[in-house]
């Protein structure tokens, strides 16, 4: 089982910076990927961000939603098994719950956080 802790969310204006943070712990060993996704009300689950971690030769490799690109930027740090996410810029519409996903081709599921709820007022 991998357990995963998100933190850092909160209530902001347009403009402003928040940095999440997810640290997991559990049998981590394999774990391949990090991500964030959001789920906006009334709306459906997607991704952010995503980051290969571990000692692979694609260690920090990542990927970005487009609405994001240039804005956010996600980060690792393997010896605290922490994925971050730095949202730069806020907009009203990156409102929403926040969610740590790690994956791994090895694993059965991928397991997922409690969420951080993300707020940006116009």
């Amino acid at each position: 089982q991998v357990q995963l802790v998100e933190s850092g969310g909160g209530l902001v204006q347009a403009g402003a910076s928040l940095r999440l943070s997810c640290v997991a712990s559990g049998d981590i060993r394999r774990m391949e990927a990090m991500g964030w996704y959001r789920q906006a009300p009334g709306g459906q689950r997607e991704m952010v961000a995503s980051i290969i971690v571990g000692d692979s030769d694609y260690a920090g490799i990542t990927n970005y939603a487009d609405s994001v690109k240039g804005r956010f930027t996600i980060s690792r740090d393997n010896a605290k098994n922490t994925a971050y996410l730095q949202m730069d810029s806020l907009r009203t519409e990156d409102t929403g719950i926040y969610y740590c996903k790690a994956s791994s081709r090895t694993w059965y599921n991928d397991f997922w956080g409690q969420g951080t709820q993300v707020t940006v007022s116009s």
